[in-house]
C-alpha cells in the first residue's frame, strides 16, 4: 500500500525513498513498477516509491518536482537515502544497491544502453542518482527554474562541487540500465552532445533551490504500488 515495503523476516539496514517525477507516462510507470518492486525487495530494503505529478499542460519541471518529492517524503520518515529515478530506466543488475554513499552524492546510472553503456560526457549526472538528505540540503537541492527538458543535471553536478562535495559513480558493470521504449532516431538525435547551460549556477545555487521552493499541494494519495503527490 502506498508503494511502501519493509522486509517481513529481518530488520532493514537502510531506508530509501524512491522519487519519480511524472506526467502522463502510464505505460512507462507500469513497466517501472513491475521491475522495481521485486528488485528492491531482493535487496531487503525498507522503501517507499513516490510519484510526484505536475498538473496542467505547461513545460515540465523535473528538477522542481524532485525538490517537492524530497520535501514531502521527509515528512513521512527519516530516510537514509533519496534515490532520484527517471521513469523510463530499469536496472539490469541486482548488485546495484539502492543505498547512498556515506560521504558523497552517488550517480547510479553509470552505464545506460542508449549511450552504449558509457557516459555521454564526463559530468553526466542524469538517470538515477542517490543522495542522503544531508547531501541534498548541503547543495540546496535542485534548481527550481529549469522548465522544459535538459540542462538541470549539469546544474546539479556543478552544485555538488560548489558545495564542497564530489560525485562518486557506481561501477559501470554494475550500474547498467535499459531505457524503455527508446527510439534512437526520435528521442535523442545526438546523445553524446552536452546540452548548453542556461544558468550561471555559480551565482544562483544558493538563491534557487530548497530554500526558495514554492508549490501548491493538490493531493496526496496512496495507490497499491506507489504514493502519488500531485502539485501545481
Amino acid at each position: 500500500s502506498g508503494g511502501h515495503y519493509r522486509p517481513p523476516h529481518c530488520f532493514a539496514r537502510y531506508k530509501s525513498a524512491i522519487l519519480v517525477a511524472y506526467r502522463n507516462q502510464e505505460k512507462k510507470l507500469r513497466h517501472l513498477l513491475y521491475y522495481i518492486h521485486p528488485f528492491l525487495q531482493r535487496q531487503q530494503l525498507s522503501y517507499t516509491i513516490y510519484l510526484i505529478q505536475q498538473v496542467g499542460t505547461g513545460s515540465f519541471n523535473r528538477a522542481k518536482l524532485l525538490n517537492v518529492g524530497v520535501r514531502e517524503a521527509m515528512k513521512d520518515e527519516e530516510w537514509d537515502c533519496l534515490v532520484l529515478h527517471d521513469i523510463d530506466l530499469v536496472p539490469e543488475n541486482d548488485y546495484n544497491l539502492y543505498i547512498c554513499d556515506e560521504y558523497y552524492p552517488k550517480h547510479m546510472a553509470s552505464a545506460i544502453d542508449k549511450f552504449q553503456y558509457t557516459l555521454p560526457y564526463k559530468s553526466f549526472f542524469g538517470g538515477v542518482s542517490a543522495l542522503t538528505p544531508e547531501h541534498y540540503m548541503k547543495m540546496n537541492g535542485f534548481p527550481n527554474t529549469y522548465w522544459g527538458d535538459g540542462g538541470e543535471n549539469d546544474d546539479i553536478a556543478t552544485r555538488i562541487h560548489l558545495a564542497g562535495m564530489k560525485i562518486v559513480r557506481t561501477s559501470p558493470h554494475i550500474g547498467r540500465y535499459r531505457v524503455m521504449d527508446y527510439k534512437e532516431e526520435t528521442e535523442i538525435p545526438d546523445p553524446w552532445r552536452r546540452p548548453p547551460s542556461q544558468h550561471n549556477t555559480r551565482k544562483t545555487w544558493k538563491a534557487d533551490g530548497m530554500n526558495t521552493l514554492q508549490f501548491r499541494l493538490l493531493s496526496r494519495t496512496k495507490h497499491p504500488l506507489y504514493t502519488k503527490i500531485t502539485v501545481d
